[in-house]
């Protein structure tokens, strides 16, 4: 009589496969954005060279790389301080006085129907066509970059703020009211807490502006900035050099901006979305 026989368990070998492929999907998804701008990057490499495109028109990223590296470390660091230390200034201005600006728009109709439209016309009024003004007025310096780089970057951090502010339930208003709570107490811990989503929603997307604020001021009046070195560069044909510049504006504003969100998701984790979490 033959013994029976006790055959090994093949789950595990069926489980792994499909723990594997969830770890393979995950790092693909994780990994995304960065096959897709090497993808770009080498389709754009290819095309140029295909195509004979000239280098003052399109240049290569390779020969983006190279006139990055015909510039020295010191005059890249110089530039990008220049930039970033007027963004800084302007932006921080721009939280400072549009956060406390947005409470008091939320929490007063008469300031609302009187500031608010004067607030519209500015934000209006081209930035480019004031920004020579500003510089007569103000003089040489960081003064009128940062006065540009705080009005591209006010705007959007009242609008949103005052959006927040005015979405909190007046269920909860009502309620405070009736406890005795003051407007100050209402304020701090009721309204803003229902406001932090949308007050970083606009400080992500005004931290870009900012660069974007400073790099105008640069093209008005500077000695030094990214924005400065663009504008140096194309006057005498080294467009890789822009390029390169160009670059490095883009991995600065792609830094503050998960600075902010950073700063959001270690402080305020709760107001993230559930995606986010």
């Amino acid at each position: 009589m033959k013994s029976p026989t006790i055959s090994a368990p093949r789950s595990s070998g069926r489980r792994r496969w499909p723990d594997m492929g969830r770890a393979l999907l995950k790092v693909l998804d994780r990994g995304a954005p960065l096959f897709a701008s090497l993808l770009l990057l080498l389709i754009w490499e290819l095309g140029c060279r295909l195509f004979q495109v000239p280098a003052y028109l399109l240049p290569t990223p390779s020969a983006i790389v190279q006139g990055a590296l015909a510039v020295s470390l010191e005059s890249w660091l110089g530039h990008i301080w220049a930039t970033l230390r007027v963004s800084l200034q302007g932006y921080a201005l721009a939280v400072a006085i549009g956060i406390p600006l947005a409470v008091a728009l939320a929490n007063s109709r008469l300031l609302s129907r009187t500031r608010y439209p004067q607030l519209v016309i500015i934000q209006s009024t081209p930035i480019v066509a004031v920004a020579p003004i500003i510089v007569v007025v103000l003089g040489a310096g960081d003064a009128p970059r940062v006065v540009i780089t705080f009005l591209i970057t006010f705007f959007p951090i009242v609008v949103s703020t005052v959006t927040g502010l005015l979405a909190t339930p007046p269920a909860m208003l009502e309620l405070s009211r009736s406890l005795g709570a003051s407007r100050l107490r209402e304020v701090k811990n009721i309204q803003l807490p229902f406001a932090v989503p949308y007050i970083f929603s606009a400080l992500r997307i005004s931290v870009t502006l900012a660069i974007i604020g400073a790099v105008v001021a640069e093209f008005v009046a500077a000695e030094d900035g990214l924005g400065f070195f663009i504008a140096f560069s194309t006057s005498f044909f080294k467009v890789p050099q822009a390029f390169a510049a160009l670059g490095v504006l883009v991995t600065l504003s792609l830094a503050l901006f998960q600075l902010v969100s950073l700063t959001q998701r270690l402080l305020f984790p709760w107001s993230l979305p559930d995606a986010e979490k």
